[in-house]
């Protein structure tokens, strides 16, 4: 299963690599890419990582998650 995360307060390639090592050292994710210029990441998963968890991980960041959607 494949998730676009919409992400705001990126603003750099740290904010990157922050996010795609908090996305990727979740239980469940396969894959993570974060594009800084679309404000996204996507985010290959097994089915049972809940939107919640994902969207969780972000904000502890720092970061607002604007949507999530289903690729």
């Amino acid at each position: 299963m494949t998730k676009e995360i919409l992400i705001e307060g990126m603003s750099c390639e740290h904010c990157v690599r922050h996010v795609e090592a908090a996305l990727g050292q979740m239980a469940g994710v396969r894959a993570v890419r974060v594009e800084l210029a679309r404000k996204r990441a996507i985010v290959e998963i097994e089915a049972t990582v809940p939107d919640e968890q994902l969207k969780k991980a972000i904000e502890e960041l720092g970061y607002d998650v604007k949507a999530i959607r289903n690729v």
